[in-house]
């Protein structure tokens, strides 16, 4: 049961169906402790997670070679999860599930399938059938992972009118309109060759859109246009220190901004890291501020919570709970892990 100092999150992971696939967590806001409340199995690879608005519905790929969607209600006192239906993404390896701002629909990015896929919701949440799909087309400059288009993140514009798609394979930003549930092409927004686009964050003036870019371990910041549908380059930073000597296990991540506007982070596989930016107020730039250990190897994915940072460790298998100086946004370590086999994304409830 959920304590008063305590808030609640869901930890999606790379588990067999027949394991707890799906944790329910809690964290202590004031210490940092975090415990499991209860799992969910029935899923294979649950490897993203969303949350809708009122805290009613979960939706979780499982990344495989035929790839599913699903929608769990949330229980209204255990925080438990029910099974509304699962539906195929036509795809292989689905690696991003997103709600649109009206939470009218989900989109899903298939990363070896190359499609991208729109479900319309029903009024509770459950999913009807596919709506829209697009596949995308054509390769990028590294052959050993840029041989065919590898869409990673699909991500809703604040207006809902737009969906962005970063396509790691094709090192392209693509708009796409939704129109009465289906993708319309819009723009391609073009990165330089080898980047590997993955992950984005807004800024929460609008004005700005921060990339993670995967292949290179670098961040990029865009100008965003939101009513024109367009980014301007602003500037490119390594998501690493600068004499680091990064080698072919040293990815980029996952990427946020902070409540506040004023810091950025982003993790880094290889150098097992979160690095933290100072964002400036006028004009959005990057100034690279620290960096610190994520607690374990591999932290795939990370989540600001309750005033703190938890990264998801995914190599060796824990959570590990820092906490945000509001001041100088510095991750401060609390000295506390919850251990969790794979885990791979968080979702505050």
């Amino acid at each position: 049961m959920q304590q008063p100092n305590e808030v609640l999150f869901y930890a999606g992971t790379y588990n067999s169906a027949d394991q707890a696939a799906i944790i329910l967590g809690a964290l202590n806001k004031d210490t940092g402790e975090m415990r499991v409340l209860n799992s969910t199995k029935g899923i294979e690879n649950p490897s993203y997670l969303a949350v809708n608005s009122s805290g009613t519905v979960l939706y979780a790929v499982s990344e495989k070679d035929e790839g599913e969607v699903f929608a769990y209600a949330i229980e209204s006192g255990s925080k438990a999860l029910r099974l509304l239906g699962s539906r195929p993404t036509d795809g292989g390896a689905p690696c991003y599930v997103s709600i649109s701002p009206q939470e009218d629909y989900i989109f899903v990015s298939n990363y070896s399938g190359g499609n991208v896929n729109v479900f319309s919701l029903n009024a509770d949440g459950s999913l009807q059938e596919m709506s829209s799909q697009v596949r995308h087309e054509g390769s990028g400059t590294r052959e050993d992972r840029q041989e065919a288009p590898h869409p990673h993140s699909v991500i809703p514009d604040r207006t809902g009118a737009h969906v962005l798609v970063c396509d790691l394979g094709l090192d392209q930003i693509v708009f796409y309109r939704v129109e009465d549930g289906k993708l319309i092409t819009r723009r391609e927004v073009a990165l330089p060759p080898g980047s590997g686009p993955r992950h984005l964050a807004g800024h929460p003036s609008g004005q700005w859109l921060y990339l993670i870019n995967e292949l290179n371990s670098t961040i990029t910041v865009f100008a965003n246009n939101e009513s024109s549908a367009d980014l301007k380059i602003l500037q490119c930073v390594s998501s690493l220190p600068e004499h680091y000597n990064a080698g072919s296990d040293d990815t980029a991540a996952d990427i946020h901004v902070s409540p506040c506007g004023r810091f950025l982070y982003a993790s880094n596989r290889g150098h097992d890291s979160i690095a933290m930016f100072h964002i400036d107020a006028s004009t959005g730039l990057l100034e690279p501020q620290d960096w610190v250990i994520s607690g374990g190897r591999t932290p795939r994915n990370f989540a600001i919570i309750g005033g703190m940072l938890l990264s998801a460790n995914q190599n060796s298998g824990n959570i590990v709970s820092f906490r945000i100086d509001r001041e100088t946004g510095r991750l401060i370590p609390t000295g506390n892990e919850l251990e969790i086999p794979s885990p791979v994304c968080l979702k505050l409830l």
